[in-house]
């Protein structure tokens, strides 16, 4: 299926806004690359790893929209969205799934995230440091939906399950990862202990993809992968969801009527500046809400009262 594709150039200090307004006109991913780079191959896709932050002071934002997208009503949405920016260098093509979909596995390495969780790509060599018995390792093949690991609002995730199962809170648990994407967070609960877990996705090629990784992971029997309107009712010792603010908001009854009494809930996706309101939206049903930063973005955890 192809895609249209936007491209733009930001400087460093306004991508965030110009991300902003893509995601809110619906674009369906945004890549971030570097506009320094000499040839078009050279510029490396833009996904922090833990503890860093961007360095390219020059970007190009590349984002995919549905295929019958009107490029020129995108523009005027984005230009309504935020007048002040400068869109007058957005440039439009449409491009088959091959173009974008496998481009980031060049740039993809094996990651840790905590003490013990690495993410590895399926068809790489296994680290030395990964290669022990007590290392959690996911092998991954995102293909179509969104999860690498590589992006803040995940690695906040994957070290807060890599953190609860240095407590011991995952052995044998039942996990909910609510937005699975490419099933990494459950995966990564299951490979740290957990003994179920179970994703929801309202993209069905999120839930094949899921599934597949879990197949590549061997535990393809302990996970089960639904959409929304499939999924069945349950409360959950631990319920993890990376998903964007607004959604956050909007579900925040749904995911808390998931979390069991005394459960641990984890909410990524939120850019700084929206976590206040939704630390007095989640007041109601939890203890202990704390905010962590991972560069321009936030995960809210908490305990189920």
């Amino acid at each position: 299926m192809p895609y249209l594709e936007l491209s733009l150039r930001s400087t460093e200090a306004e991508q965030p806004r110009y991300e902003r307004a893509l995601e809110d006109v619906g674009a369906l991913s945004v890549t971030l690359l570097d506009a320094d780079a000499d040839t078009p191959n050279e510029r490396a896709i833009l996904e922090p790893g833990v503890g860093q932050t961007p360095v390219w002071k020059s970007l190009v934002l590349t984002a995919l929209f549905d295929a019958d997208a009107d490029a020129l009503a995108l523009l005027a949405a984005l230009e309504a969205f935020d007048p002040e920016l400068d869109w007058s260098t957005a440039g439009f093509r449409t491009v088959e799934d091959q173009d974008w979909e496998r481009v980031w596995l060049d740039q993809f390495q094996p990651m840790r995230f905590g003490e013990r969780t690495w993410i590895v790509p399926w068809n790489h060599e296994l680290p030395a440091e990964a290669a022990t018995p007590d290392a959690a390792v996911v092998r991954l093949d995102p293909g179509l939906a969104f999860g690498s690991g590589t992006h803040p609002t995940t690695a906040l995730c994957l070290r807060w399950l890599d953190g609860l199962a240095g407590d011991g809170m995952l052995q044998g648990a039942r996990v909910l990862d609510f937005g699975c994407g490419s099933g990494i967070l459950a995966l990564a609960a299951l490979k740290l202990g957990a003994d179920q877990a179970v994703g929801v996705d309202n993209d069905p090629q999120a839930v094949q993809a899921s599934l597949d990784n879990a197949l590549r992971n061997e535990v393809d029997g302990r996970l089960a992968v639904y959409l929304p309107e499939d999924e069945p009712e349950a409360t959950y010792p631990v319920v993890v969801a990376n998903i964007l603010a607004s959604a956050l908001d909007a579900l925040a009854e749904v995911l808390a009527a998931r979390v069991a009494q005394g459960g641990r809930i984890a909410l990524s996706g939120i850019l700084q500046g929206q976590e206040g309101e939704l630390l007095e939206r989640y007041a109601a049903w939890f203890d202990d809400l704390k905010a962590s930063i991972d560069g321009d973005w936030v995960r809210i955890d908490g305990v189920r009262r």
